[in-house]
């Protein structure tokens, strides 16, 4: 298992992972133009080098970033990938001076297993519902903020 920052070369796999989830309804469609803007906030697992898992740590607000796009191809889920790119992005977040961090997710129990809190929506600041605003769930949304610190503040 190989967790790093992802790379041009890795953008279709990370979009055909993403793209495999959001056909499910389990996460936002993120198109090839926005993965290749935001590549660098991207991590990736990688296994006899394929790409097998993504997600993305984006900067919020000077004290808040989120983890978005999580993804585990259907053969390697419950073998650690997941949890290791969100170690890796809380370790990312921690070297960045972000001392929060969030996800709005289908799966909180992966999350509090993590040591992430689950909170309500609405202590989440605005800025964090840009994505919700394309969202065609917005009105019934049926995700599940989570949040940590990473470091101190």
């Amino acid at each position: 298992m190989n967790i790093r920052n992802a790379k041009i070369s890795d953008v279709k796999a990370i979009q055909a992972l993403i793209g495999s989830y959001a056909e499910l309804d389990r996460m936002l469609f993120r198109s090839l133009a926005d993965i290749y803007e935001n590549l660098q906030t991207f991590i990736v697992a990688e296994l006899d080098g394929d790409i097998v898992g993504c997600c993305s740590l984006d900067i919020i607000w000077a004290d808040l970033a989120e983890i978005k796009s999580l993804a585990v191809n259907g053969a390697n889920k419950q073998k650690g990938f997941g949890k290791a790119m969100v170690i890796a992005a809380l370790e990312r977040a921690a070297e960045l001076g972000v001392p929060r961090v969030f996800a709005l997710t289908l799966e909180p129990d992966f999350f509090v297993n993590l040591d992430f809190e689950i909170v309500e929506k609405d202590e989440l600041p605005m800025k964090v519902w840009s994505d919700c605003a394309r969202c065609p769930k917005q009105q019934n949304c049926d995700e599940t903020a989570v949040i940590k610190s990473v470091i101190q503040s």
